[in-house]
């Protein structure tokens, strides 16, 4: 996230991984070249507010929730619509920023729509129903919901954070730190700044105002707007923690609520940040056993030596970096970049054996192009998303983070003992925001839900970026909540599963049927 995750590979921001959008990514590595799944292009539909949604509006918004949006033809069978919300919120006369919302409309006899978050903070949620709608729904929910991504504040197409160019993304991302020196730390700070200031100058007064509240309240306006008395809703990873803030703001609004790959919103950065340094180890030991029962695995002996092995190829490479096919050289940050990405998704696994094998040889090409998927960079080498920079600008405005040297210190160390192999990268959070333009607008609390409708709450016992032991806090802390476990390697659950996962959540999703509590899958 990370963890909000999905997960907070932190170091710094000019080195750190992102996990934002780490669900479509996960797709992605699974199947490659997803096609479009919405229906066929039906023209221009100009949707007009229902006056007793407008009329429930909060004081000062009646303007914002009784806006007529036009849903234009889009992205080959989607359609696309601007959705107007208040910068601030605290100042609803002030400045508007416009939230970017793809459609996919339902196949079938529509009973509303569903409102989709794929994760981050900084995942897109247009793309992700314009990449993935056929492929990470069932006909049944297709068939009764229009679909709905849209990009949050900051993220994309929804006034987004705007920090450096593509070169300067590559240039940044190429920078080698030692910070377990002063003069190491030092210089990622000032980097850090430098960058926070462009990020200032670039993206302008918004940059104080896309925080994880302000995008719930944005989430409450797309419910009016799309003519909904009642949010239905299925937020991912991060959009765990997007769907919980907006069920303690509104709980009289929430109709059908998934929360897959469940964030715990009561919990620390630095608690965030161990329980994903902790359960990236977990899952780097399960990928290792896999790998091992295969043939053709480049990683020899038992899970120890072969978790060894890969702990040995990192600290070579993060002392002498290695340069790949195409001239850029790739350091250790990089290269556990690469690494990290394929655990989102089990069936990613091979890619991963590929790009170890290659780099046991000396060729980090493929573990190269592994950390470019995670930072959407493409082959041409241009940056597909913002997500990097919304993934950090939102968190700094979220957490709270400790940023002075003896504590980010003593922090590596707590992070060395929960992950022996990747700790020492999730270290040094706190670099991120420590000079950052703004301060962080909220202290981690648990959530609480007062509403009637009962949400669904998934864990997946292997999930790497939101442990499983999340999902059971956050079913506990909305206490009118279900809770579904998939026993099960990769983060999230409905989609990649089985049909244990779907078929529970079809039947709420469609049916209204709640899933009995602590089903385990």
């Amino acid at each position: 996230m990370t963890a909000h995750p999905s997960h907070r590979h932190a170091r710094s921001l000019v080195i750190g991984l992102r996990a934002a959008g780490a669900l479509v990514l996960a797709v992605v590595l699974a199947s490659c070249g997803l096609l479009g799944g919405g229906s066929q292009d039906k023209g221009s539909a100009t949707a007009k507010a229902d006056p007793s949604i407008v009329a429930s509006a909060p004081a000062g918004l009646g303007s914002f929730y009784s806006q007529e949006i036009v849903w234009q033809p889009c992205e080959n069978g989607f359609q696309c619509a601007k959705v107007t919300v208040p910068m601030d919120y605290d100042k609803p006369d002030g400045d508007t920023i416009q939230i970017a919302a793809l459609k996919s409309p339902s196949t079938g006899r529509k009973s509303g729509t569903l409102l989709v978050n794929p994760g981050g903070p900084g995942g897109s949620g247009y793309d992700f129903v314009r990449d993935a709608v056929a492929t990470h729904f069932s006909q049944s929910v297709r068939d009764n919901f229009d679909i709905v991504g849209f990009d949050p504040r900051g993220v994309k197409r929804s006034a987004p954070v705007t920090c450096m160019t593509d070169a300067e993304r590559d240039a940044a991302r190429a920078k080698n730190y030692d910070l377990d020196s002063n003069a190491g730390l030092a210089a990622a700070l000032a980097d850090n700044k430098a960058i926070g200031a462009a990020c200032a100058a670039k993206t302008g007064p918004s940059l104080g105002h896309i925080d994880t509240v302000s995008s719930a309240k944005d989430l409450d306006i797309l419910r009016a707007v799309v003519n909904d008395t009642k949010l239905n809703y299925l937020g991912y990873s991060y959009g765990t923690f997007l769907g919980s803030t907006y069920a303690s703001l509104f709980p009289n609004n929430v109709g059908r609520m998934v929360l897959d790959g469940a964030l715990d919103p009561s919990i620390s950065n630095e608690d965030l940040t161990s329980g994903q340094a902790h359960a990236f180890e977990k899952a780097l030991r399960s990928y290792v056993a896999d790998c091992q029962g295969k043939n053709g695995c480049p990683l020899n002996g038992n899970v120890d030596a072969g978790v060894q092995q890969i702990r040995d190829l990192i600290n070579s490479v993060q002392a002498t970096p290695r340069t790949a096919k195409d001239g850029r050289v790739v350091n250790g940050t990089m290269f556990v970049s690469g690494l990290i990405t394929p655990l989102y998704n089990n069936e990613s696994w091979p890619a991963l054996t590929q790009a170890l094998e290659a780099a046991m040889t000396g060729d980090v090409t493929l573990m190269l192009r592994l950390a470019d998927l995670g930072a959407d960079r493409s082959s041409n080498g241009s940056y597909t998303s913002n997500s990097t920079f919304a993934f950090n600008a939102i968190n700094c405005l979220d957490y709270p983070m400790v940023s002075d040297t003896t504590g980010m210190r003593d922090e590596e160390q707590r992070l060395k003992a929960d992950s022996p192999t990747l700790g020492y990268f999730f270290a040094y959070g706190g670099t991120n925001c420590a000079d950052w333009p703004y301060k962080n607008v909220r202290t981690p609390a648990p959530v609480k839900y007062t509403g009637k409708s009962p949400i669904v709450v998934i864990g997946t016992t292997g999930d790497p970026a939101t442990p499983v032991e999340w999902a059971a806090s956050l079913r506990k802390q909305l206490e009118n909540a279900s809770l579904l476990t998939w026993r099960g390697e990769g983060h999230t659950a409905y989609g990649r599963s089985n049909s244990c996962i779907e078929d529970a959540v079809d039947g709420y999703l469609v049916g209204g049927k709640d899933p009995a509590d602590n089903t385990v899958c």
